[in-house]
């Protein structure tokens, strides 16, 4: 292990990565959870969107989308995503990368319920990614699906969380003179110990 202390000490990469996010809780002004989510086409061509991450599990990061999304297509049919938490306020940024697998069951069910009735409305009403005629369509089949779905709409089937496994984890903070300090913790699989080595900036 790389020879680490104050923001960068600790034995659990995940504990350090909650760590950072409540700090950036307090300090940044807004989703300080967004994340930048990387992901390659078929082709290989990379793509990259901004998503909100939902929990840091003790061995994962979830985030929820519409599964028939293309960055859902994207990374469930490769197998595997990279992202970038950054912090302007905080100096800092994460980096990860890893595989992928759908949480599709309770816990996906009961983040759908904990959302605003009107974002679960909209999570039946958008085809995500897919051509849209017009707003006023959109806004036509949000009413469609409220006079149908009712007041406790079911987490619809093609909607749920998606789970990164790391095999890298970056933790990277601001130095004077773009000194930075980066430490990456990485491993041959999801099962496999931590590594860890400090980088040049």
């Amino acid at each position: 292990m790389a020879d680490r202390s104050g923001i960068f000490a600790g034995d659990d990469p995940f504990e350090i990565a909650r760590a950072w996010l409540a700090e950036a809780e307090a300090t940044e002004p807004n989703d300080p959870n967004a994340i930048a989510l990387a992901s390659v086409d078929a082709a290989g061509l990379p793509n990259v969107r901004m998503v909100l991450l939902k929990e840091i599990e003790p061995e994962a990061f979830v985030f929820y989308t519409n599964y028939e999304s293309v960055k859902a297509g994207e990374v469930l049919t490769s197998g595997k995503a990279a992202f970038v938490l950054h912090w302007k306020s905080l100096r800092r940024q994460i980096r990860v990368r890893g595989l992928v697998e759908k949480e599709d069951g309770p816990l996906a069910d009961a983040y759908y319920a904990s959302r605003s009735l009107q974002s679960r409305i909209g999570a039946w009403a958008s085809k995500q990614s897919r051509p849209l005629r017009s707003r006023a369509a959109l806004l036509g089949e949000v009413a469609k699906i409220t006079a149908t779905k009712g007041t406790n709409p079911s987490r619809p089937p093609f909607w749920g969380g998606i789970r990164i496994r790391p095999v890298e984890i970056e933790f990277w903070a601001d130095g004077a003179f773009r000194l930075h300090d980066r430490f990456k913790w990485s491993r041959d699989s999801v099962v496999d110990d931590w590594d860890v080595e400090r980088l040049n900036p």
